[in-house]
């Protein structure tokens, strides 16, 4: 005898559930995220290496950034993820592009200063921001001056150099990172995006008065699937990325340096931003380079224009970038702001 009783279907997780859920994550996610740096020299104390080799800087490099940049990209695109699901396209738009050209930018260029990332960290946020329907030069004065003005560069700058030193970097840093970011909004360069981040940007936000109606339940979901769609296209960019950064902070030379960026001619700027950009480290990793030319004699303005292309134009950076934008539009961000870091370089060698 046949039964017409349809089977159950699963019953759904109760909201609380779900929000206890997302609290314990964040806990677990912020207590692991402050522990990277002493795992990461525990795996590495478990190679056979000298820890102060090239190879063992290298592995200890590799080995807390890619935790580091991977759970930042998680956290963060999910954040978005729910975000978005609150606004259309044309509010999220509004709100970041500012009702006159440049508020989205300035705007953008001071949440990176007060955002402690590195150029790889703060590519998740880009990303975000991208896929958020944010202006795309509003996300280019985000991305260009969370690396390169931070609190923490501010503070060993003004120990090294002087808080005169300091405040004049702080306002070029910024101003490189709003005017870069006005250029790139002005040549209406979207795209020039990939075209699985063009489709997303278009359609970014939410859908509109329909918006409104979903629960945070539904919000959650709206996140997960943002990070399965985001983070399955990127993590392998990022991967390879880290691994060349960890590679170059392990066997760049200092010594190399010194002797190029130590000669007092004029070709010594554009040399210092050339050398820059395949290297990878932060802000605090440079500054230790800086004393040491600045102690061999090397000009202000040639080693501030280092420090500045070494953290704004890493080649690790543009390595995943590459997943997201374009060689045409990476070439385009890499013009714009290295014509601005070339003049602070140029400005600094004659003010000081």
């Amino acid at each position: 005898m046949s039964s017409d009783v349809a089977p159950h279907a699963p019953a759904a997780r109760p909201a609380w559930l779900w929000h206890v859920a997302l609290a314990g994550f964040v806990v677990v996610w912020w207590l692991l995220y402050h522990q990277l740096s002493a795992i990461a020299e525990g795996l590495t104390a478990l190679v056979p290496v000298d820890r102060h080799s090239h190879t063992g800087e290298a592995i200890a490099f590799f080995l807390y950034d890619v935790p580091k940049v991977m759970m930042l990209l998680v956290l963060i695109v999910f954040a978005m993820g729910v975000v978005r699901s609150f606004f259309s396209p044309e509010k999220t738009r509004a709100v970041l592009s500012g009702k006159r050209v440049g508020i989205g930018n300035v705007f953008a260029a001071g949440l990176g200063v007060l955002t402690p990332f590195c150029s790889c960290s703060a590519v998740p946020l880009f990303i975000g921001f991208v896929s958020a329907g944010v202006p795309l030069g509003v996300t280019f004065s985000f991305l260009i001056a969370a690396p390169m003005v931070n609190e923490v560069a501010l503070v060993l700058l003004f120990g090294l150099v002087g808080w005169k030193v300091a405040l004049t970097y702080l306002g070029f840093g910024l101003g490189i990172a709003i005017l870069a970011g006005i250029v790139i909004g002005k040549l209406h360069l979207e795209g020039w995006l990939q075209d699985w981040v063009r489709e997303i940007h278009a359609g970014a936000g939410g859908a509109g008065p329909e918006a409104e109606r979903l629960d945070l339940v539904a919000r959650y979901r709206l996140g997960i699937e943002a990070v399965r769609e985001i983070f399955g296209k990127v993590w392998l960019w990022i991967l390879l990325g880290i691994a060349v950064g960890a590679l170059i902070h392990g066997y760049v030379p200092q010594d190399l340096m010194v002797r190029i960026m130590g000669a007092g001619t004029w070709w010594s700027v554009p040399a210092a931003v050339v050398m820059g950009i395949p290297m990878y480290t932060n802000a605090a990793g440079v500054i230790p380079i800086v004393e040491a030319l600045l102690g061999k004699g090397a000009a202000l303005g040639t080693v501030l224009a280092f420090m500045m292309s070494v953290i704004a134009l890493s080649l690790p950076e543009m390595i995943i970038l590459r997943q997201v934008l374009t060689l045409r539009l990476i070439a385009v961000f890499i013009g714009v702001v290295a014509s601005g870091i070339l003049a602070v370089g140029f400005l600094f060698n004659l003010l000081f």
